[in-house]
């Protein structure tokens, strides 16, 4: 499947949005736009007619990361209190390279999200050089979307490293797909590569899983749990 993601439609909706709207719900309404062309491609595959649309659009909604608080906030639940006396676990945010519809071959340093009942393999590589390694965020919380009711994890970053993340999604901001997207890495596992398309000086963002629908509660407030400063 080629990287790109070039379709009529897709270029139709761009120029709509970019006439009618200019402020940061228009950029949010791109984004959309862009994530629901790229799940519905995903989906080709099941040839899914009459559902495919709706589904892709609503999917695509918790893929695009939060920009300035233009997207609704999560159902917050606090993260179980626990004894745990060990170091928070750090975040990567790196830059996505290309994503590839199969699984990563051995050796390539990409970075696998294993197929499911209804979501094919995907190998995304990065570029670690220009990320941002060994973050250690604020505050994270487990929580239900707005949107879908899905369960996500939201993540605040430190003064400082809002500034380095503000600066990284703006130099990806107008890249093509998938060169538009971070890959959310933590314990060397791969947990959400999500769209941006603008800078993200809020220093938040959310974490839904490498498909929508992954997280269950146990496994949003354990995550949450691990990321959260002890």
């Amino acid at each position: 499947m080629n990287d790109s993601t070039e379709h009529p439609l897709h270029d139709a909706l761009h120029a709509h949005v970019r006439e009618s709207s200019s402020d940061a719900a228009g950029a949010h309404l791109v984004g959309l736009a862009d994530g629901a062309l790229r799940v519905a491609r995903r989906r080709q595959w099941l040839a899914r007619a009459g559902v495919g649309v709706v589904a892709a659009a609503v999917v695509a909604t918790a893929w695009v990361a939060v920009a300035d608080g233009a997207t609704p906030r999560a159902h917050v639940v606090q993260p179980a209190t626990g004894g745990g006396t060990g170091k928070a676990t750090p975040v990567s945010l790196l830059p996505v390279t290309s994503s590839v519809e199969r699984a990563c071959t051995q050796g390539s340093d990409g970075y696998t999200v294993h197929a499911t009942a209804t979501q094919p393999a995907f190998c995304v590589h990065t570029d670690r050089a220009k990320g941002m390694t060994d973050v250690r965020v604020t505050s994270a919380k487990a929580g239900k979307s707005t949107i879908d009711g899905t369960w996500q994890v939201e993540v605040t970053l430190s003064p400082a490293d809002r500034t380095r993340f503000a600066a990284l999604t703006g130099s990806i901001a107008a890249a093509p797909v998938p060169r538009n997207e971070f890959a959310i890495v933590i314990d060397g596992k791969l947990w959400g590569n999500p769209y941006v398309t603008s800078s993200i000086t809020g220093g938040r963002f959310e974490i839904v899983g490498a498909y929508v629908g992954d997280l269950s509660s146990a496994t949003a407030h354990d995550l949450a749990h691990q990321l959260n400063p002890r």
